[in-house]
């Protein structure tokens, strides 16, 4: 009997991580045919007792419905904590700024992290809490988040820690709609994507925002005999669950610090988690308890020695796939992380198989995108706090122009590609001379010129700069 349930729960869990193959099963068809698009700012703001919730809601921009996405950015306070939740997409979230620890709370898994303390006259030890795996971050890292799964943060350092998300809405793990919708466990937070007039006349008089009872978590539509009875509590405390009078909002303040079990230090935990990188490439994907209950869900792309491109005259960029984080194989998104230092420019490109999500996090850049027509759908500058998306296939170049410019990237494909447009490993550089000739109506010469005149891969300088592979 036991290893009856035990199979049916390893099966559970393994269809719950299976995600599809990329479908943008929500994407309609025609919001792709953009014939302009806009570096845009947040669209709404929610202050909180210890922090700052920011949205790029996709019901008013064509560009993000295109891409089905939505984007969050948050700021949490010194000892802020972001209250526990589950979306109905999954998400990545990357450290702008920032320390601390987060929880991912995994269905079926055991609770590793145990706290002990000796009883006084007895030779056993008692637990005094028991939870589940706590995770720190730091800037620079990528956390992926299922569909489904509820997580927490915490801010246990001594500066605001910034977060921008990506919620993947169009991913087959939604079942319920194109509209990101966030589930909380606790507390009484308010809506972070604002609701069009057609959803808030859809939704009845009495659970309308404003209207009903201050609460607004997952209890708080269950009756409170029925929660007293689930937690084995009165039902004083089963209003509590409810957020009965909670007006913190979803970042709240907590007084004294959190007591938790606490992880590793970061050297500790960076030594871990690089044996365990080493123990997946010499293992085959077989087993449930070994890519589920203990599967990494985060990896640091901030660190200049992580770069997978780096040219000294340039910048650098690094990139994080379902080759070096296996969970992305399963909600199909991946990331890049990149760095164009002044009068540097990354080479024209498209990327063959997944829409790009542009978030800058320092300075500003000149951007052009370019769609299938040729028309320019993009021409201006990008600076910090903006979002720009890049549709699949659309071509795109970037420069900085006036001074540094760093930025995050989020693609909806576990392994993203791109294709050059000029450089070493160019399409056209693949082409024969004599084509290229013909096809722009030029002379071998000058089609030499252009098939061999740029020697770099991905990023491109017009000046030599000394001293920057320091930076």
């Amino acid at each position: 009997m036991a290893k009856r349930f035990m199979l049916s729960l390893s099966f559970c869990l393994l269809v719950l991580f299976q995600g599809s193959l990329a479908r943008r099963q929500y994407q309609q068809q025609n919001e792709c045919q953009l014939k302009r698009i806009n570096a845009v700012e947040p669209d709404n703001r929610v202050e909180c007792e210890a922090g700052i919730i920011e949205s790029w809601d996709p019901s008013n921009h064509q560009q993000f419905r295109c891409a089905g996405v939505a984007v969050v950015r948050r700021l949490m306070q010194p000892n802020g904590l972001l209250l526990p939740s589950y979306s109905n997409s999954p998400q990545l979230i990357y450290i702008v700024r920032g320390t601390g620890m987060t929880g991912m709370l995994l269905p079926g898994c055991p609770e590793t992290f145990q706290e002990s303390q000796q009883s006084e006259g007895q030779g056993s030890s008692r637990f005094q809490d028991q939870h589940q795996k706590i995770r720190r971050f730091r800037e620079g890292d990528i956390l992926a988040i299922p569909a489904g799964v509820s997580h927490w943060c915490y801010n246990d350092g001594k500066e605001p820690v910034v977060t921008v998300s990506l919620f993947d809405i169009s991913n087959s793990d939604n079942q319920l709609d194109n509209n990101p919708r966030n589930f909380y466990l606790a507390g009484n937070p308010e809506e972070v994507f604002q609701q069009t007039q057609e959803q808030r006349e859809r939704q009845p008089p009495l659970y309308r925002r404003g209207q009903q009872s201050s609460c607004n978590n997952i209890f708080c539509g269950m009756d409170t005999r029925f929660i007293a009875e689930a937690f084995n509590v009165d039902e004083q405390v089963a209003r509590r669950l409810q957020g009965e009078n909670d007006n913190r909002g979803n970042i709240v303040k907590v007084k004294g610090g959190l007591q938790v079990v606490r992880p590793p230090t970061r050297l500790q935990e960076e030594r871990a988690e690089s044996e365990e990188r080493d123990r997946e490439r010499q293992r085959r994907a077989n087993g449930i308890e070994e890519t589920i209950c203990t599967m990494r869900i985060k990896e640091n792309i901030g660190d200049p020695s992580r770069a997978d491109i780096f040219t000294p005259e340039a910048g650098r960029i690094s990139t994080i796939n379902s080759h070096n984080l296996p969970v992305l194989r399963s909600i199909q998104l991946s990331a890049e992380r990149g760095v164009l230092y002044k009068d540097a420019l990354v080479l024209p490109h498209w990327n063959l198989n997944a829409h790009s999500i542009m978030y800058v996090i320092r300075g500003r850049a000149r951007c052009q995108v370019v769609d299938q027509n040729g028309d320019t759908v993009f021409d201006g500058e990008v600076r910090e706090g903006q979002v720009l998306t890049v549709p699949q296939n659309f071509a795109v170049v970037k420069r900085a122009e006036r001074e540094r410019f760093e930025w995050i990237s989020f693609k909806t494909n576990d392994n993203a590609m791109a294709a050059p447009l000029a450089g070493r490993t160019s399409a056209i550089r693949a082409m024969p001379v004599e084509v290229l000739a013909n096809a722009f109506r030029i002379s071998i010469e000058d089609a030499r010129r252009i098939k061999f005149g740029q020697q770099e891969t991905t990023l491109g300088s017009s000046k030599s700069q000394p001293g920057r592979a320091a930076a």
